[in-house]
């Protein structure tokens, strides 16, 4: 009798648990602060007040590597960092939950699908659209986790999974935040360091953002009519297997018609949102000041609503309790940035890949910058700090160079922008999936392939702008 050989299994092969991940990343961080040398750029104010690097102050300074006990505290001092934004990330949570039992999420959810009925796959575009024009035009990030649990509810009524209600609410943003319309966050820095006019050279942009949106729009399309051809193709099919019964109880509970209770909640929390827009664009608000609207959102809608004090206070702990796994992700995450502050090696990084760029033929450097801030997109994920430390080191080598400035604030826009859908250390990228219940291994299997579409058609625009000469008009 022969035995057959036993034959392999991709799914066999078990994923690594997200802060296994996460962890793994921070001892590989320490120990490159024993590999790389510590050094540092001396910081400056430009004439435009903006904090910049010193091109030419590049040193090296005493090493000062990573212990194992710096390594254990690379957690908690990465959680008190991004302490604003676990709370905000708590808040969100607990005060969806209390929108949520209210039963007005819900008939909203039956609305929506209902005028979508038959041609369900259209909310897709219309999503990503209506998103990528708070991304282009404020450079919303964090601003739309509010909205994700709605393009949750709404994609599974549509009968796909979480893993498109996320996408269509972040990708969106991420699409417009990456072509960077009139981004004020990175586009607008960026182009007052390299002394451009603001906003100069949108006509290449716009172009660019409605080719993001009609290829993330194809790409997840599809993927939804499979999904709801077949649920078991889902990437997130356990997890939709666990919310499914979940959700048919809440449906039931809550009803579908909504009533003048509902109206006054949907109001509120329509305020609330469109206070701190305002705030965002007018007063450019961060998470701390939204924070205590959200809690005003919750308070008063759930009173609007009909639920008790005690009612609103068990909800709210409800709520916040499902985050707390996404919550922490982002501490854990942080302390990957902690290691290397620490250890003093992100300016040498830095550093080192600027002689790269230097080393590149003219014709290369341009798509040069566009991979290294992709890479420097994992210590750097902040579009303005990242501006900051690569703008002044790549305007002088692009003017010896005979590249474009415009061109070179093009390829920091793409490479800074596209890869947060993916990367692993940052916030924003950390918090939606906590609130979708989604893994990094699964949001990976999920977006990978949109993202790098995305970075291929960046670098195609990249090439098409050196050669009409992309300039500031």
């Amino acid at each position: 009798m022969s035995v057959g050989k036993k034959r392999f299994n991709l799914e066999e092969i078990k994923i690594p648990h997200t802060y296994v991940i996460i962890f793994s990343m921070i001892i590989i961080a320490a120990i490159m602060t024993y590999l790389i040398p510590a050094g540092e750029y001396a910081r400056i104010k430009n004439s435009l007040g903006i904090t910049v690097v010193d091109p030419s102050s590049f040193h090296y300074v005493e090493q000062n590597p990573t212990g194992i006990m710096g390594v254990f505290s690379a957690v908690p001092e990465g959680l008190k960092s991004t302490a604003t934004l676990v709370f905000f990330l708590f808040i969100i949570g607990g005060v969806f939950q209390i929108i949520n039992c209210t039963g007005t999420i819900n008939i909203l959810v039956n609305k929506l699908s209902r005028t979508f009925a038959g041609k369900e796959e259209f909310i897709i575009p219309v999503f990503l659209f209506t998103f990528s024009l708070g991304g282009a035009l404020m450079g919303m990030s964090n601003e739309v986790l509010a909205f994700v649990p709605i393009g949750i509810m709404l994609a599974r009524k549509s009968g796909f999974d979480a893993a498109v209600g996320t996408a269509m609410v972040t990708m969106g943003a991420l699409a417009g935040f990456s072509a960077g319309t009139m981004n004020p966050f990175n586009v607008g820095v960026a182009q007052e360091i390299a002394e451009l006019p603001l906003y100069s050279g949108i006509g290449l942009r716009i172009v660019l953002h409605l080719t993001f949106l009609v290829i993330g729009s194809i790409y997840l399309m599809r993927y939804a009519k499979r999904v709801k051809a077949d649920p078991s193709k889902s990437i997130v099919a356990d997890l939709e297997k666990e919310e499914k019964t979940i959700s048919i109880a809440n449906s039931e509970a809550l009803g579908t018609e909504g009533g003048t209770r509902h109206i006054l909640v949907l109001l509120t929390f329509v305020a609330g949102l469109g206070y701190i827009l305002y705030g965002v664009f007018r007063y450019e608000w961060g998470v701390m000041e939204m924070q205590p609207i959200f809690m005003a959102i919750g308070i008063i809608g759930g009173m609007l609503g009909g639920l008790s004090p005690n009612k609103i206070a068990s909800e709210f702990l409800v709520g916040a309790k499902t985050l707390a796994f996404g919550a922490l992700v982002i501490g854990f995450a942080r302390g990957i940035l902690v290691v290397m502050q620490h250890g003093m090696i992100l300016d040498t990084i830095v550093h080192s890949l600027s002689l790269v760029l230097q080393a590149l033929p003219s014709s290369l450097t341009a798509l040069g910058m566009f991979v290294v801030h992709i890479i420097l997109n994992f210590f750097i994920p902040s579009g303005s700090g990242q501006a900051a430390a690569t703008m002044p080191l790549f305007i002088p080598l692009a003017d010896v160079t005979g590249i474009s400035r415009q061109v070179t604030v093009l390829a920091f826009q793409l490479g800074d922008g596209i890869s947060n859908g993916i990367n692993p250390t940052s916030s924003n990228m950390n918090s939606f999936l906590g609130l979708a219940k989604i893994t990094y291994p699964q949001w990976i299997k999920f977006a990978g392939p949109l993202i790098l579409m995305w970075e291929l058609t960046g670098a195609v625009f990249i090439v098409i702008a050196g050669m009409m000469n992309y300039g500031p008009f």
